[in-house]
């Protein structure tokens, strides 16, 4: 209980005892056992009582009584006016604290941030071309319009100012520089600097600012399938008989490179928790690989018991020349089983929601440090295989019309 009083004397605030003392209309003087002093105004609304403190009595800074007293009056008045001062107290110091942080995000540019990204993630590029290649687009199409653009305030329309010179002129290269934005955009998301949808994401953002990417003609050895044929070409293939056709869409279905495929052998099939792993010896990155598989794949896979799960009938792997020696003869002139892994971004791209990150690991492409990389296998395992449960459907998707032969249908054998 607060000690009774009729009031305080200013002469008396410095040498009174532990406790609360009262000054009258709300107002206390709270001594601590250590010799602390504090000033506080108590008051009861809606039937219970609140505490508000009004600052120290003793050492540096120290309230005065008579400014306690003038800080109470005020207090007072708010009350009588029907607010509550402590609930105002707790919104200023929140929209202090709010402003604070965006005068900090403010300071923080796209380009600090792009910069920040490129130094954590290079060590773990392919090649320092590649790092070369991010900071030559960013700094001819990018920073000219974002660099200096507080990164939390970038929105949708700034990306499509950046890209819609460049758009039909240089697909490709815009292509590649809205994905390396999202990444920027993504990491400076993580760490606090902006909030909301990323708006370099395609689907449900640029989609309805930009047309779809206009197609390059890819180097004649990467020649892909537009990913819109995938669905029709791949019920086209379930029809062909032998270990090579199945071979080709297992590769698909995997996204995986035809000498991956060619050399997988069944030790390296985990059935129960449907994995591929894929020793580093036969990866082009020299990094093992694992891939998870979609329930057809697995199907594929386990037709066979042991040694090469894609074998001739001499029990070696099929040549590297016949998956593409079927397309071939199913009328797909012009395309390779490689393309096949382009057809599978372009559609990660431009139909889904999944980070342009993990179709990099389905890939097997480095990204990130070695550090980030081991994580990511780890954790982002189950988010990857949605993504290819996501891509199977895709390609296994009966068509809405009858199949239409894409060439001459040919019958598949081993070589």
């Amino acid at each position: 209980m607060p000690r009774k009083a009729k009031g305080l004397a200013a002469a008396g605030v410095a040498h009174a005892k532990p406790g609360r003392w009262g000054d009258g209309a709300g107002l206390y003087l709270l001594v601590r056992p250590s010799g602390a002093r504090y000033w506080l105004f108590r008051y009861t609304r809606g039937g219970r009582a609140h505490e508000l403190g009004l600052g120290v009595a003793s050492g540096r800074g120290a309230v005065t009584l008579a400014e306690a007293r003038d800080a109470a009056a005020e207090l007072r008045k708010t009350l009588r006016a029907g607010r509550d001062p402590l609930a105002e107290k707790r919104e200023a110091r929140a929209a202090l604290f709010a402003a604070a942080a965006e005068q900090r995000i403010a300071g923080v540019t796209f380009k600090d941030e792009a910069e920040a990204f490129i130094a954590a993630h290079s060590a773990g590029w392919r090649s320092a071309k590649h790092a070369q290649q991010w900071e030559s687009s960013l700094r001819d199409y990018v920073f000219p319009m974002l660099g200096a653009l507080s990164v939390a305030a970038i929105i949708v329309d700034d990306i499509r100012k950046v890209l819609e010179p460049i758009w039909t002129t240089k697909p490709e290269t815009a292509s590649r520089v809205r994905g390396r934005i999202e990444s920027i955009l993504d990491a400076s998301k993580a760490k606090g600097n902006r909030s909301g949808e990323n708006p370099a994401r395609w689907k449900g953002n640029l989609a309805h600012m930009l047309a779809k990417p206009v197609k390059l003609k890819r180097v004649k050895h990467h020649d892909a399938m537009a990913y819109q044929k995938i669905p029709e070409f791949m019920a086209q293939l379930r029809q062909q008989e032998g270990v090579v056709a199945r071979a080709l869409e297992f590769t698909i279905l995997a996204a995986a490179r035809s000498g991956e495929v060619l050399g997988a052998t069944w030790g390296e099939f985990d059935f129960p928790n449907a994995l591929w792993a894929i020793p580093g010896e036969r990866m082009k990155s020299g990094r093992s690989h694992l891939v998870p598989l979609c329930p057809r794949a697995i199907e594929i896979a386990g037709e066979t018991g042991d040694g090469f799960i894609f074998a001739n009938a001499q029990g070696n792997p099929l040549a590297s020349t016949a998956m593409l020696a079927l397309l071939r003869a199913m009328g797909s002139e012009g395309v390779t089983i490689h393309g096949f892994r382009s057809s599978f971004k372009d559609w990660n791209s431009e139909q889904t929601n999944h980070p342009s990150e993990l179709s990099e690991m389905a890939l097997a492409h480095a990204v990130g440090n070695a550090t980030e990389r081991a994580y990511a296998r780890s954790v982002l395992l189950a988010k990857r295989r949605e993504m290819m449960n996501d891509w199977a459907r895709f390609c296994t998707t009966v068509p809405s019309r009858s199949c239409v032969p894409l060439g001459k249908v040919a019958k598949g054998r081993k070589t």
